[in-house]
């Protein structure tokens, strides 16, 4: 799956690696910005944490 993004972004091997870095770097903070906090209330492993909910 990676190769297939990697060669599907336009440009040479540089700008290649810099737009893979900012894709990796979008998805993660989508995912420590909305979907982590969406989904925290119904983790079972925090129950008891007075940070949650």
């Amino acid at each position: 799956m990676y190769a297939w993004i990697f060669r599907h972004l336009p440009g040479n091997v540089f700008w290649r690696v810099l737009q893979s870095l900012v894709l990796v770097a979008t998805v993660v903070a989508v995912l420590f910005l909305w979907v982590f906090p969406a989904i925290a209330p119904y983790m079972t492993l925090l129950e008891g944490d007075p940070a949650v909910g």
